[in-house]
């Protein structure tokens, strides 16, 4: 390894944090780039948006994270494109020369037949997202008391949720917390029994990856909470102010929060044939881009199919994790001439969180839920979160939230208009 290699990873993510650490201290130069300058732990973007957690307890400074990584640079920008036969990318910041490139950019919001309508649609894919739906909610709180008389106080407080999948549920569940426990000691003049947050899943059943125990347990828990539920249920329509199912019923709600789906984010400049149907870059075993020369992806942006798993990989941080190690040690044993090794996910397990003491959890060879999942799933969090700080505060604030029924809420100090 004479000569240093240009290696530049797009997105600031699991996956590309996990790669970028392992080059430490390897003759090779880094160039990460991510157009916010924060890596922030998205399983806990619902706690943001429900007032459990504030931004800074999941958000960490990419610049921190490396600091004592001599080989390593990072820009705050957005790619535009990627060159690959001249091995460039074009930035907001300018263009960078690259002998090798990964693309670790995620995912974004799937918003199928509703792309039309998005801006007046909540989804959950970053902070910024989070606080709007924050805002949005606590400013219909305050404008419930204060209504016209031809505004619809159920409209105003209803909520409605669109996706069964984790992020889905445990937002709901968050929320009927929030009902039960913070709202009436907050607003005491509101009559909360106004307020209905439903669930609607087009599949037959919630938590289409994980075991059937996890998802009947989860619709149970659900369901005592106060959510309704409705399965086999698709949204057909909404106006902004009602939805519409497939089965002609409908909801009036101004607030309707989308989990329903998501697909990769994309860079333009990738061969078309490098492009699944669903979305994600198509790459082969060894994670390299079809169709392409020294081109690489991970996470959730990238899709291995094959016979037995037409689908590719789950769209998970663990994934992103596994690869990202796998690649970094594949991508030093490219520039030593050595063989490279094709990548199999270990998967260790699922886990999703209903609220306080619910929570349900699949292993490999054991499935449990209750009190024990659920401090199992903080334990979880709490240590993959980055930072001793970011490990403290949120312990601390759980903690506090599990003695007293209570949580922070949150100032409404961004006002949120639909667009």
């Amino acid at each position: 390894m004479a000569q240093k290699h240009k290696i530049v990873i797009i997105g600031a993510g699991f996956g590309g944090i996990t790669m970028a650490k392992y080059f430490k201290k390897k003759n090779v130069d880094i160039l990460l780039i991510d157009q916010n300058n924060y890596h922030n732990f998205q399983p806990l973007m619902y706690q943001i948006a429900t007032g459990g957690l504030e931004p800074y307890s999941i958000a960490y400074p990419v610049r921190r994270i490396f600091r004592n990584q001599k080989n390593i640079r990072f820009r705050m920008a957005k790619v535009k494109s990627v060159d690959v036969e001249d091995k460039k990318i074009k930035t907001s910041v300018g263009s960078f020369a690259y002998d090798y490139l990964i693309i670790a950019t995620g995912s974004k919001s799937n918003f199928y037949d509703f792309e039309g309508i998005k801006n007046i649609l909540f989804p959950l894919k970053s902070i910024p997202d989070a606080l709007n739906m924050r805002s949005f909610i606590f400013q219909n709180l305050e404008k419930s008391l204060t209504r016209q008389e031809n505004e619809s106080l159920e409209e105003i407080l209803n909520i409605a949720i669109v996706g069964g999948g984790p992020a889905g549920i445990e937002l709901a569940g968050a929320l009927a917390e929030m009902k039960q426990y913070v709202i009436p000691k907050d607003f005491p003049d509101l009559d909360v029994s106004k307020l209905s947050i439903n669930l609607y899943q087009s599949a037959p059943r919630l938590l289409k990856t994980m075991s059937d125990e996890a998802s009947q347990k989860s619709l149970n828990y659900l369901q005592k909470l106060g959510i309704n539920v409705f399965l086999n249920s698709r949204v057909t329509h909404y106006d902004g102010d009602e939805l519409i199912l497939a089965d002609g019923s409908s909801f009036k709600t101004d607030t309707l929060i989308w989990t329903a789906g998501v697909k990769g984010a994309l860079i333009k400049g990738l061969p078309k044939k490098s492009i699944s149907r669903s979305g994600r870059i198509l790459v082969d075993a060894f994670n390299k881009v079809r169709h392409s020369d020294s081109v690489f992806a991970i996470g959730d942006v990238a899709c291995h199919n094959t016979e037995e798993n037409p689908r590719g990989e789950p769209m998970l941080a663990p994934v992103a994790n596994q690869q990202g190690k796998l690649l970094a040690k594949n991508i030093i044993r490219i520039i030593n001439k050595k063989p490279i090794h094709p990548f199999e996910y270990k998967n260790r397990g699922a886990m999703a969180t209903i609220g306080r003491k619910k929570a349900v959890v699949d292993l490999p060879n054991w499935k449990f839920q209750g009190t024990f999942a659920w401090f199992l799933w903080m334990f979880i969090h709490i240590i993959s979160l980055i930072g001793f700080r970011n490990k403290f505060v949120a312990f601390f604030d759980w903690f506090t939230n599990y003695l007293t029924y209570d949580k922070p809420l949150g100032l409404i100090l961004r006002p949120h208009k639909r667009k």
